[in-house]
């Protein structure tokens, strides 16, 4: 189909993107459902969005959003409708269960006015799919979910209190959201097997990969290093991101417990921060930093020496962690202390960015940033490979362009099926 073809094909479709996450948060999935749906809104497509407060990573709601239950607010042409949640401070499956249950309920109960032509979900949240199924069967249109975490795969793999029996539910869920979709959106291939175990035929699905939402870094590293009180000649192993339970990041605690000469820097937030902040007392070589602004997050990622993706041993094909497009940028070698076999090492791998290690293994993790700190040269070499992976794979134009896609794929096969 030409590109004039396709404008005519979106222009004044009513498309409703369900995401828990959306702007204004700045990391996880949230950039990516609101890159999305402000594409489709520039595209002529009425583009309207579901979705709740904004609290990720910090798993607070943000104090402008405080005591609100309902707000509609129109974001570069995107009509976004916030419904209140809960919000846990601590996760458990009780707590977890707790947050899906009131998004769905909420979602429910005040979805937006009017009827889509198509309804797109990011999954998790669970609520968001399983509300986003629920519209488009009631309207008779199609639905594509995308599978950002599997999250019956996640309540069985990351630890959480209750997780065997959070798994099932969750798994229902999901089977629920994705066996009645027209076409099923997976970031990576790993999921495939996932999807398909809950009833998905693999001729529905379709890869949509992540794509680098952020700008490459600008700024002089020297004068980013020196203002972040980074010496020159001390290596600094950086991790940016969620702090959660799947991530295992007591292993870069248990690093800096054997390497006081190596700075390890947690950037971000989440339900384990204060955990960690807790295990790491007394450690004059850990520091924890709030999230970095969107104007100068990939010049502090640049300025490190090291970064650091890590995962619990037991996390395989659940995720794929979306802040490697990020460090893909960033141009510096990335470290990844995560199981061999998982989504995550294969995306690393592909990239040839940096270095496997077997997870929650603080020596091993401890080797390999030692060996890239002795040979600046290889590591530079290394996270070279970044920019120019996200400039062949995982560029902004090609990522939504697989998405209007999906988009048109469905769309079209809608008007036939209308024609007949």
């Amino acid at each position: 189909m030409s590109a004039v073809e396709r404008h005519r094909l979106f222009e004044n479709r009513r498309v409703l993107v369900v995401s828990t996450n959306y702007a204004p948060e700045l990391t996880g999935i949230g950039p990516y459902a609101t890159q999305l749906a402000e594409h489709w809104a520039a595209s002529g497509v009425r583009t309207q969005v579901l979705t709740g407060m904004p609290h990720y990573p910090a798993w607070r709601v943000d104090e402008e959003y405080r005591g609100v239950w309902r707000r509609h607010e129109v974001r570069e042409g995107v009509s976004v409708h916030r419904r209140r949640h809960y919000v846990p401070p601590r996760q458990s499956a009780l707590r977890r269960a707790a947050f899906e249950a009131s998004v769905l309920a909420h979602g429910m109960l005040a979805p937006p006015p009017g009827r889509p032509d198509a309804v797109v979900s990011q999954m998790p949240s669970l609520a968001g799919g399983v509300i986003a199924a629920r519209v488009a069967r009631r309207h008779r249109v199609p639905h594509i979910p995308v599978v950002q975490d599997l999250m019956g795969a996640a309540a069985a793999q990351s630890g959480i209190r209750g997780g065997d029996r959070a798994a099932a539910v969750a798994a229902a869920a999901e089977r629920y959201a994705l066996r009645g979709a027209a076409l099923v959106g997976v970031i990576h291939e790993s999921f495939v097997p996932g999807v398909t175990a809950l009833g998905v035929d693999p001729g529905r699905i379709r890869l949509v990969p992540n794509w680098t939402h952020v700008q490459r870094p600008s700024g002089d590293r020297t004068a980013t290093r020196a203002r972040l009180g980074w010496r020159e000649g001390t290596p600094v192993l950086l991790h940016s991101g969620n702090m959660g339970l799947k991530q295992g990041l007591d292993v870069l605690v248990g690093l800096a417990r054997l390497a006081p000469d190596i700075r390890v820097v947690l950037m971000g937030d989440g339900n384990q921060r204060a955990g960690l902040r807790e295990l790491a007392a007394g450690l004059p070589n850990i520091d924890f930093l709030p999230p970095a602004g969107a104007d100068e997050f990939t010049d502090v990622l640049a300025a490190a020496d090291v970064l650091a993706v890590t995962q619990r041993a037991s996390v395989l094909d659940m995720s794929v962690p979306s802040k490697l497009t990020s460090y893909f940028v960033s141009g510096r070698p990335v470290v990844a202390s995560v199981a061999d076999e998982g989504g995550t090492a294969d995306e690393v791998r592909r990239s040839g960015t940096g270095v496997l290690v077997a997870p929650e293994d603080p020596a091993a993790l401890l080797a390999a940033v030692r060996k890239l700190a002795d040979d600046p040269e290889a590591a530079d070499a290394l996270g070279a490979q970044g920019p120019r992976y996200v400039a062949h794979h995982l560029s902004r134009e090609a990522g939504l362009a697989r998405f209007d896609a999906l988009l048109t794929e469905v769309l079209g096969d809608a008007q036939g099926r209308a024609g007949r």
